[in-house]
């Protein structure tokens, strides 16, 4: 059976009753077919994932420069009884931009609006949203980056003077009409800064990027996700699961999940290091963090040796879409020194094809040789 307490930290503690054993059918089985890093993935997983959701800056761990930040324009903007300036939040996925938007919405004691740039496919789907808007709200937008050109156009006269003009009609019977809308704090999120017009960009008063977590700060993160779900996770096995979590909350609080289960399944209250090591083992994430397609990344680029590879031929390599292995998989390959990106494509370094073990090419960047030019 499950309860739900409430806790220090300011959410719900869920606390769960050891299975009864079920012998062979005790066993965990394998999680659902799909990457754990993958943008589908990193969506959260509904009521649970919010619940581990910090509630207040003073819950956020990490991102320090950034909190701190977000907290003094917010005791200004309170200070003079006006809203924040619009917010540009960049980034990898999983790293909190959600998060801090939520959070932002709470300290100030206003609503939040939330979408996202491909759902605003037209002029009249934002129009419909900013009329909405009481004095103050925030608006959140998620992959920013995707709003249409002609959509973003009507974002600047909202942004700037808190007004609209809007189109009806077409041809000679169009008629153009204001409207004017309170004054709001649009937050954007977004994974690829650069797609962003300059225009656009420099609309937002504040931005803040946030980076991958290092691992002392995904152990906090961990030890409070423990607490809430009524687990009790030994140091050891928190510092394993931190190592392997790519930097980012969202894929360590989901491995927590998963040893969460095996143990419940074992009827081990103290999920330890073993436990986690396990648990890692079966949804086939190694001691770098690796998982498959990251390992078939790596294969198809250790199999070219010191030639690179496009980003094109390398999708079609290992079946996966561009902009996922660009925006999700690259950069922890390259965080790790284990993949190089030139003019003329990509290149698995030494350390890269030792780590699937694979004899690196003498010409590989890394191995002491001369790579290509």
């Amino acid at each position: 059976m499950s309860q739900s307490r409430g806790t220090e930290d300011g959410g719900h503690r869920r606390e769960w009753t050891p299975a009864p054993a079920a012998g062979s059918a005790g066993e965990a089985t394998s999680p659902p077919e799909g990457h754990w890093t993958d943008p589908a993935t990193l969506l959260g997983e509904g009521e649970e994932d919010f619940g581990l959701r910090p509630r207040s800056l003073d819950e956020f761990v990490g991102q320090r420069r950034a909190v701190e930040n977000l907290r003094v324009a917010l005791q200004a903007a309170k200070g003079r009884g006006e809203s924040p300036d619009h917010l540009l939040l960049a980034g990898p996925p999983g790293l909190g931009k959600t998060s801090l938007a939520r959070i932002l919405a709470a300290e100030l004691g206003t609503h939040l609006h939330a979408t996202s740039g491909p759902a605003l496919e037209r002029p009249k789907d934002l129009v419909g949203i900013l009329t909405q808007l009481q004095r103050g709200d925030l608006l959140f937008i998620d992959e920013i980056h995707r709003v249409p050109a002609g959509v973003e156009e009507y974002l600047y006269g909202a942004m700037e003077d808190f007004r609209v003009e809007f189109t009806l009609n077409e041809g000679p019977h169009a008629r153009v009409i204001p409207l004017t809308v309170e004054r709001f704090t649009l937050v954007g999120a977004t994974t690829r800064e650069g797609l962003l017009s300059s225009p656009f960009r420099a609309r937002f008063g504040l931005l803040e990027r946030l980076d991958p977590y290092p691992t002392e700060d995904l152990v906090r993160i961990l030890e409070r996700s423990a607490r809430l779900l009524g687990v009790e996770l030994e140091p050891d096995a928190a510092t394993l699961l931190a190592s392997r979590a790519r930097g980012t909350p969202r894929v360590a609080n989901r491995f927590l999940r998963r040893v969460r289960d095996l143990g419940q399944v074992r009827q081990e209250r103290r999920l330890s290091a073993t436990l986690a090591d396990e648990t890692m083992t079966r949804i086939g994430v190694d001691a770098h963090g690796l998982e498959e397609l990251d390992r078939r990344i790596l294969h198809v680029l250790a199999r070219n040796g010191s030639t690179p590879i496009g980003l094109k031929t390398l999708a079609a390599a290992v079946g996966e879409a561009e902009d996922t292995i660009e925006d999700v998989f690259e950069p922890h390959l390259l965080r790790l020194g284990f993949l190089h990106r030139t003019a003329r494509g990509r290149v698995a370094t030494a350390d890269g094809c030792r780590a699937i073990g694979v004899e690196p090419d003498t010409q590989a960047p890394g191995s002491g040789g001369t790579a290509s030019p």
